[in-house]
């Protein structure tokens, strides 16, 4: 069957937004359609939040509902009900980043841990999600990566990470919410993925609850899937994968660049999307072993998925395989895909105003840069707009 025409249909992708709301998204991928104006307003924004100028009411009211859920998890519910009712499901995601210090740290755990008791029992919110350096410091995975010698102190704080690691798995278990863990950058990583594969080891022994996340804009990937799917065999566990394309490329190849290294990441775009398909098909091939959290804004890659689907016989609604996008985007692929039958579920970020900037501006700026994101939204938004007029 094709599904060619499925992400066309603007009446479903925008069935939950009201007539000022789609306005509103409008006005904003306007905005960040214009390169030179999200530099501006991002400084302008930032300068402004510094200063403590009352400026959050007004991002509240533009950026902030429109890739947010709120400032709580509480303040989600509403957003997270009314997706719910249309068969999107919802990731709630803590977006506060970068921080130094263990007290830190153990706050995030807690947090981490009140989030997974929140979506217990919520058939609404099947995942919960948090990110390695959130509950240790990143020079301590750095260490570890490179396999450099630890301070007494740093091995001290190893040990917390890994106790910390263990109580998030455990609750995750405990409260049958699967869990995804967030990937990062390449020199970090092997430390990391060490240590989700342990707690895929011992938690993941009926069913895929802990994912690890491959960047696909890597070129080692499959080849790290394999040698675990090696493994997960051996011991007998299953595998869970987010796959993404990846967030830090232009930090990745500064950074091998002035090191010297070979960049661990794909030569172009085209070698990233063949990667990532390549990736999933073997995914799907594997499902048995392999639960798999299609992290993708790609039309090509949403239709070849669904396609994969139909052709290894794999029911739409398989708990083992969920589409994934961020709110506040890509609505013609979530809300079409979850009419057809597929799992959806999308990331809904909150957190602080003030906190949560850092990933808005990210975002803003990651749409600019993907080539044809933001006016193919526009164009979507436009097509809606037209289809409600007449």
């Amino acid at each position: 069957m094709s599904h060619n025409n499925l992400f066309e249909n603007t009446q479903k992708a925008f069935s939950l937004k009201s007539d000022s709301e789609l306005e509103r998204a409008y006005f904003l991928f306007k905005m960040i359609s214009n390169e030179p104006l999200v530099r501006i307003g991002t400084a302008v924004t930032n300068f402004a939040i510094k200063a403590h100028l009352p400026v959050q009411g007004l991002i509240r009211a533009t950026v902030f509902d429109h890739f947010c859920g709120g400032v709580s998890e509480e303040d989600c519910l509403p957003v997270v009900d009314k997706m719910f009712e249309k068969r999107v499901c919802s990731v709630l995601d803590y977006s506060v980043e970068g921080k130094e210090d263990e007290s830190q740290f153990d706050a995030v755990l807690l947090k981490t841990i009140e989030l997974i008791e929140f979506a217990d029992h919520k058939d609404a919110m099947p995942f919960s999600v948090f990110k390695p350096t959130g509950l240790g410091r990143f020079s301590v995975f750095e260490k570890k990566t490179k396999g450099e010698a630890l301070t007494k102190e740093e091995q001290q704080q190893w040990k917390r990470i890994e106790k910390r690691f263990e109580l998030v798995c455990q609750k995750a278990f405990d409260c049958d919410v699967a869990l995804l863990i967030d990937g990062e950058e390449s020199w970090m990583q092997d430390a990391a993925d060490d240590l989700v594969a342990k707690m895929m080891r011992k938690y993941n022994t009926e069913k895929a609850i802990i994912y690890n996340t491959l960047q696909l804009y890597r070129h080692d990937r499959l080849e790290y899937l394999k040698s675990l799917h090696e493994e997960a065999r051996v011991y007998g566990f299953k595998i869970g994968v987010k796959i993404v394309r990846g967030a830090y490329m232009e930090k990745e190849n500064e950074r091998a660049e002035e090191k010297g290294y070979p960049t661990p990441i794909c030569a172009s775009k085209e070698h990233t999307d063949e990667n990532f398909n390549t990736t999933m098909k073997y995914i799907l091939e594997n499902i048995e072993d392999i639960s798999v959290f299609i992290g993708t804004h790609n039309e090509h890659s949403s239709y070849l998925a669904m396609q994969l689907m139909d052709d290894l016989s794999i029911a739409k609604d398989d708990f083992r395989v969920w589409f994934g996008q961020l709110y506040g985007m890509s609505d013609h692929i979530s809300f079409n895909q979850a009419a057809e039958g597929y799992n959806v579920a999308k990331y809904l970020p909150f957190g602080p105003v003030r906190d949560v900037m850092p990933y808005l501006i990210r975002r803003a700026e990651e749409n600019t840069s993907v080539a044809g994101q933001t006016s193919r939204e526009l164009n979507l938004l436009s097509q809606e707009k037209k289809r409600r007029k007449l």
